[in-house]
C-alpha cells in the first residue's frame, strides 16, 4: 500500500518542508506496519516527489507533474501533499479525478472549502482561512462593529501569497453580516503609505 507524499523537498521556509514532516512520515509508516492489525495483508510504504521548482519555491507547475510520475509509477493509494496553495489546486484536482483522497496540512484558502467538485476529496488537517472568517464574523458581533470593514494586507503576489488569501478569508465571510460593508487595501514593499493612512482614514470608520 503506497502513499505520495508531494511537497518542498528542500525549503525550510514552508511548515510542511520533507525536512520537517519526513521524520514523522518515516515513524507514521513504522508505526502502522509494527501492527499488523491496522492493515492486515498489506505493508504501507512511501514514496517522494517534490513540488519545489529549481529555485526552492513551490510551483503550480512541479507539483502536478510530480503527482502525475507518481501516480503512473506507483500507483498510490493516496498523497501526502501538497501544502501551498497554488500547488494544492491542481494536484487536488487530479486527485480527485483519480478518486484518491489527498491529505494536507496547508491549503488554507477559501476555495478548498468546495467540497462537491473538485475538493471533494481533500482534507486539510491545519487551519483554513474560512475559519478565520467566521472568527471575524463573531467578533463584529461581539462589538457590534455594523457598518463597515477595511481590510488591509500586504501582497507581492510572488510564492504563495499568504496575507492574499489570509484577508480572502475575511473578505468572503464578513459580508454574511447584514448591511456590512467590507473594502480592502493592497500595500507593497516600497508602496505609498501616506496613501494607504489616508485611505484608512477616509474608509475605515
Amino acid at each position: 500500500l503506497t502513499l505520495a507524499v508531494v511537497l518542498p523537498e528542500r525549503n525550510l521556509t514552508y511548515p510542511w518542508a520533507w525536512p520537517r514532516v519526513g521524520p514523522a512520515v518515516r515513524l507514521a509508516a513504522a508505526a502502522v506496519n509494527a501492527r499488523p492489525d491496522l492493515l492486515p495483508g498489506f505493508t504501507l510504504r512511501w514514496v517522494f516527489g517534490s513540488s519545489e521548482d529549481r529555485h526552492g519555491v513551490c510551483s503550480e507547475m512541479a507539483a502536478p507533474l510530480a503527482a502525475v510520475d507518481l501516480r503512473l509509477a506507483h500507483h498510490p493509494a493516496a498523497f501526502l501533499g501538497p501544502g501551498c496553495v497554488y500547488t494544492a489546486a491542481p494536484v487536488a484536482r487530479f486527485t480527485s479525478h483519480w478518486r484518491l483522497p489527498l491529505v494536507t496540512a496547508g491549503a488554507e484558502a477559501h476555495g478548498f472549502d468546495d467540497k462537491q467538485e473538485q475538493f471533494g476529496l481533500t482534507t486539510r488537517a491545519g487551519p483554513s482561512h474560512r475559519k478565520l472568517g467566521e472568527l471575524g464574523v463573531q467578533l463584529h458581533r461581539r462589538f457590534n462593529w455594523t457598518h463597515r470593514a477595511l481590510l488591509v494586507y500586504w501582497d507581492e503576489k510572488v510564492d504563495d501569497r499568504p496575507y492574499f488569501f489570509a484577508a480572502e478569508g475575511l473578505y468572503v465571510q464578513l459580508p454574511t453580516l447584514r448591511n456590512l460593508t467590507v473594502m480592502d487595501i493592497v500595500f507593497r514593499d516600497g508602496g505609498n503609505f501616506s496613501f494607504i493612512i489616508q485611505e484608512i482614514k477616509q474608509k475605515g470608520r
